[in-house]
């Protein structure tokens, strides 16, 4: 289930990361991988246009997005050359124009997810939690309060591992570590559909 972010924590958390989230992101609350998150996203208008006139289908098949990612985009390709022509001529309306020779694949992804947080009383299973969104964005835990040792071990090992820290304070919330910049190492199926879920519960 999704709702939008309370708009005084998810701004509050924005003016935190400010050097880490662009100013037109957007901030909804939802339970996905099987926990509750901030996500603060941007939507690819140009892309979110040419869906909406087109009527596109939804692409909430990871077999989909795979045969998808082998194309080049805005490129056409002989049909004739791709390994998967079957998968190809059956892809969802709006993800490619073809014909008999050519397929030119159209669709990318919708939106940029720029940061994931997620609030947590227990540092470490914070910690946990926020690593699930490793593969898709970057991430942080936003600690509900501060354990009595202080914060030396909590960010000496989100560092490690490459999580951003936000301390809820009496004056509002203070980003205490910067999370790790998102490189992916390649474009995975996983990753397109993750952003695919999101984009369709925004609607």
């Amino acid at each position: 289930m999704a709702s939008v972010a309370n708009p005084a924590a998810w701004r509050s958390i924005r003016e935190a990361a400010f050097s880490q989230v662009s100013s037109e992101s957007e901030g909804i609350t939802l339970s996905v991988l099987g926990i509750r998150a901030l996500l603060l996203y941007r939507i690819d208008e140009r892309e979110h246009r040419r869906r909406e006139a087109v009527g596109a289908e939804q692409l909430d098949s990871i077999a989909v997005l795979e045969c998808l990612l082998a194309l080049p985009v805005d490129l056409p390709v002989p049909v004739g050359s791709l390994p998967r022509q079957v998968e190809v001529r059956h892809l969802p309306h709006g993800a490619v124009e073809s014909d008999t020779e050519l397929v030119t694949r159209r669709a990318v992804r919708p939106l940029v997810v720029d940061l994931a947080v997620v609030s947590a009383t227990d540092w470490r299973q914070g910690l946990e939690r926020a690593g699930r969104f490793a593969p898709f964005c970057r991430r942080a835990v936003l600690l509900r309060r501060t354990p009595c040792a202080g914060l030396d071990e909590i960010l000496a090992e989100a560092a490690f591992y490459g999580i951003g820290v936000f301390v809820h304070e009496q004056d509002g919330i203070r980003m205490a570590l910067q999370p790790e910049a998102y490189r992916p190492l390649r474009h995975t199926a996983a990753a397109w559909y993750f952003v695919e879920e999101l984009y369709g519960r925004l609607g």
